[in-house]
């Protein structure tokens, strides 16, 4: 039973990958790049791919179809950058490898101190030697609101962290979950949008709530609203969000994705011309913390999502229950 693995990092994934496999009575086919029509013949003889966020649209899906390629998994919670419709007309499942919620939990809280303290402004100051303290003023989490949008497993974890600072908590699910009402009070967005001094994103990207942060939105918050972002870039409308920074109505951000991130991420870009106007502007205001998609690199994200992906694998192949598959 063979799997062939795309975006294989050498630095950590290699040495496990090899280690499993062998655990799992299963055959890996290792590769460093991205799948792409140049190295999708990698995938022959694979009735198994395993991919991360790279995007994984109808023609290469098409392609690994011709090679014979059954299932795509990826090591990764969110699914939104494989075309699942293409995946379905070709017969092909998809599956994916969710993760504990607490890397991408801590992260998103240091995100939210870091925003409030102004922690962007005071690392580049310090680098130059400058340590005067004005415009370094910060607010302390326990004066403040925060609205925390999808109350899932990593949207629940970090309602759990927050109630430890005191701060008054809001939440927002399609669903409602009475663990989380323990810490929070559910209410509709617009009570986010009016009330919220920081609102933390932490829901999968869907066509329902692509660009949920909006012009019209935005108009809607708090002056000088920190906003923070670890679930998906698309989640915000870029352009009405530097704007909204610019004219001063988002006070601060702290974003560990953004829009069109494909083919940016995870690689060696420091002497390429960048075809993302928007992460340059982000990247140059001093209230601006950005990061390149890592909130869920810990190392037991890394020992998960390897070894849970290749079981994945191996139980479509065996014809048994995949608890991984999701369509």
């Amino acid at each position: 039973m063979q799997v062939t693995v795309y975006n294989c990092r050498p630095f950590d994934e290699r040495e496990l990958f090899t280690e499993y496999a062998r655990e799992l009575g299963l055959d890996v086919v290792l590769c460093a790049d991205a799948p792409d029509r140049e190295n999708v013949s990698l995938s022959r003889g694979s009735r198994c791919v395993n991919v991360i966020t790279s995007k994984i649209d109808a023609a290469l899906i098409r392609a690994f179809r011709d090679n014979g390629v059954e299932y795509i998994t990826t090591r990764t919670i969110g699914y939104d950058h494989i075309d699942v419709e293409a995946a379905k007309a070709c017969g092909i499942k998809v599956g994916n490898a969710p993760y504990g919620p607490d890397g991408v939990a801590d992260y998103t809280v240091m995100l939210i101190l870091m925003s409030i303290r102004r922690m962007g402004a005071i690392l580049e100051r310090t680098a130059i030697q400058d340590y005067t303290l004005a415009g370094l003023n910060g607010r302390e989490l326990k004066d403040l609101t925060v609205g925390v949008i999808g109350t899932g497993r990593i949207g629940e974890t970090v309602i759990r962290d927050l109630a430890g600072f005191g701060c008054r908590i809001l939440a927002h699910d399609l669903f409602e979950k009475e663990t989380v009402k323990q810490s929070a009070s559910y209410v509709p967005l617009e009570v986010i949008w009016r009330e919220a001094d920081v609102i933390t994103l932490h829901m999968p990207l869907t066509q329902d709530n692509h660009h949920l942060i909006n012009a019209e939105t935005i108009a809607r918050m708090k002056d000088g609203v920190v906003i923070v972002n670890t679930a998906r870039g698309a989640l915000i409308d870029s352009d009405a969000f530097i704007e909204a920074i610019e004219n001063g109505k988002i006070g601060a951000a702290g974003l560990d994705v953004v829009e069109n991130e494909f083919g940016l991420y995870y690689y060696d870009r420091k002497s390429d011309i960048l075809k993302n106007r928007e992460l340059a502007l982000l990247r140059s205001f001093p209230n601006v913390i950005v990061s390149h998609h890592m909130a869920f690199y810990t190392k037991n994200y890394v020992e998960t999502v390897v070894k849970d992906s290749l079981k994945s694998c191996k139980l479509y192949m065996e014809g048994k229950e995949n608890p991984w598959e999701v369509h």
